[in-house]
């Protein structure tokens, strides 16, 4: 049986995953659903528009921007490889999210590449941290702004990774990240830009975290990261990954954008500890991180 063209584009718009082609300019000559969905930008904003306008902004783990040095789709287009990478793209609301991308090159009958498609899938804990925030509601531990654990869920779930710890002697990690200056946001801007902030450093580092670490807000603009069974070198990663996204994310206010940094301390387990004394040392060296130039990362002592 043969199918019709239309039959083809209605079954790949209808993909849960994004799909869009480009041509050998890189310009988007097709965007579907699942590109809508994931992003945010309709395809009446996509089509016709060039990958070098750097919409998406897509940056690699370290932020370097790829729409414009290193981009997938360029190298699939000049080299013919297919290749498959983990990208960090900024969403249209402003927080960056996770990708799978896999770039291909189109070929035409002749076997010459006419352009290229990228498939690219949420690789953000998004999903599941929906269904346990409809949970945690319930039982009265939701933050009601950016939709994370409040104060009592972060205390319940440090106290049983201690508990774990003296099971079964694996240190874990604590992060605690504060973002730079966000009184001067709220003065600015207003406490409703302030909350937007808010969420927007919360989806990032959420969707940007171990399936099996845990983010919530501590209070205020401060947030707790405890990262489960992790080396001094594994903590630093995890805690620098959240710094740069949160840098490289931003709002769009009336065309400008606003962004903000964040100032990081970690703080490796101790056997002896409590929750009072892990807490106190990732905060100490947060404030190390702020009295040294802020938008970093400073690890506490370990011993």
């Amino acid at each position: 049986m043969k199918f019709p063209e239309a039959f083809f584009e209605n079954l790949v718009d209808n993909l849960y995953d994004g799909v869009y082609f480009v041509d050998p300019t890189r310009k988007i000559l097709y965007w579907n659903s699942g590109a809508e969905r994931i992003t945010g930008y309709s395809r009446e904003e996509m089509v016709g528009r060039y990958c070098p306008d750097n919409i998406l902004q897509h940056v690699d783990a370290g932020g370097r921007p790829l729409c414009l040095v290193g981009c997938p789709l360029t190298r699939a287009i000049f080299d013919g490889i297919t290749r498959e990478e983990e990208v960090y793209l900024r969403h249209k609301s402003g927080h960056r999210l996770p990708v799978l991308t896999k770039a291909s090159p189109i070929r035409n009958e002749e076997g010459k590449v006419i352009g290229a498609v990228e498939v690219f899938s949420d690789n953000s804990r998004n999903a599941e941290a929906s269904l346990k925030a409809q949970h945690l509601e319930r039982q009265a531990l939701i933050d009601p702004v950016t939709g994370l654990g409040n104060r009592r869920y972060c205390e319940k779930m440090l106290a049983g990774l201690l508990d774990e710890q003296t099971r079964n002697r694996k240190p874990f990690g604590v992060l605690m990240v504060d973002i730079d200056h966000f009184k001067k946001v709220n003065d600015t801007y207003g406490h409703d830009v302030g909350d937007e902030v808010l969420q927007m450093v919360a989806k990032t580092m959420s969707g940007n975290m171990r399936g099996f670490d845990f983010l919530g807000r501590w209070g205020g603009e401060e947030f707790l990261v405890l990262v489960s069974e992790v080396e001094e070198d594994i903590l630093f990663f995890v805690a620098e990954r959240c710094r740069v996204l949160v840098e490289r994310s931003y709002l769009s206010k009336e065309g400008k954008p606003i962004s903000v940094t964040i100032s990081i301390g970690a703080a490796l387990s101790r056997f002896e500890d409590n929750a009072e004394t892990v807490v106190k040392r990732a905060d100490e060296a947060m404030y190390k991180s702020k009295e040294t130039g802020r938008n970093r990362v400073t690890v506490g002592p370990s011993v």
